[in-house]
């Protein structure tokens, strides 16, 4: 059984910087532990996660699509995670699998580095994924007066408000509402886009015809492409733009702490992905 082993699954996975960034981490700290992709399908879900145990896994990050679905097949989920309702890590501790949640922790801090304070000002996510629960949780804990939820789906969508009602103001807008669209994004300082659309060359905008405006902070939870076309519009109307690579790292780092118990060296890595990322 190997007892090094790290990794993240997904569907799609092989973009990830997560193998690049874990497995620099660990070498530099000079740790025995090798960091993989795994490109596992929704329909195969049960069977990885029985994996992890089966072969004596050390940790996983789970991203996109099976964020909240990989809640079904772990034995323990952190409060935190249950209270998000979405896991971004898996931790085997002896063959018992434990799901938390550090995607919270990580905005909060890509936030703060940039020094963004959320605390009283209207916010806007789009997106009603597992990253769209942790970062509207955040959000909402850390003061802001209202979040709006752009989604194209209605049930999806008020779930995901229904969760984040437990913790502020939060209300749905269908993505088909233009004007109510509009005037959420135009209203909010802090604007986040949440999902996958903008990783593809052809993936159309996340919102049909976005209005940006000086003064707001618009962030994409993307990281590669560095820009996106979300990001590219944001920045010509004058907004402040951000995409996803602290947030990537931040994230990864709390994951890395809580598999291995040694402390992550962030700002090495963060220079380490924004060189990979300049020459792609």
């Amino acid at each position: 059984m190997p007892d090094n082993v790290l990794g993240i699954i997904g569907h799609p996975v092989a973009h990830s910087l997560s193998p690049l960034m874990h497995n620099f981490a660990a070498k530099k700290l000079g740790l025995p532990y090798t960091y993989a992709a795994f490109d596992v399908d929704p329909a195969h879900l049960k069977k990885a996660v029985e994996g992890i145990r089966a072969l004596g896994i050390v940790g996983m990050n789970v991203t996109v699509p099976h964020k909240i679905r990989v809640m079904g097949f772990l034995d323990i989920v952190d409060e935190e995670a249950n209270r998000i309702g979405a896991v971004n890590t898996v931790i085997n501790k002896g063959g018992v699998l434990h799901g938390t949640n550090t995607d919270g922790m990580g905005f909060l801090r890509s936030l703060e580095k940039k020094g963004f304070n959320p605390k009283g000002k209207k916010a806007v996510i789009i997106g009603a994924g597992g990253s769209s629960r942790a970062i509207g949780v955040s959000l909402l804990r850390k003061g802001v007066t209202n979040l709006s939820v752009i989604n194209r789906s209605k049930n999806s969508g008020s779930k995901l408000v229904e969760t984040l009602s437990h913790f502020g103001n939060a209300d749905l807008i269908q993505s088909s509402e233009t004007a109510r669209v509009r005037n959420a994004v135009l209203e909010a300082a802090l604007v986040v886009q949440c999902t996958s659309l903008g990783m593809k060359k052809g993936d159309p905008l996340p919102l049909r015809d976005p209005a940006f405006r000086k003064g707001q902070l618009v962030y994409d939870i993307i990281y590669a492409p560095v820009e996106t076309r979300f990001l590219a519009s944001a920045r010509k109307a004058g907004a402040d733009t951000m995409n996803g690579l602290a947030m990537l790292v931040y994230q990864g780092s709390e994951s890395f702490r809580l598999w291995t118990g040694k402390k992550f060296p962030e700002e090495s890595a963060l220079k380490l992905l924004k060189g990979k990322l300049g020459r792609v």
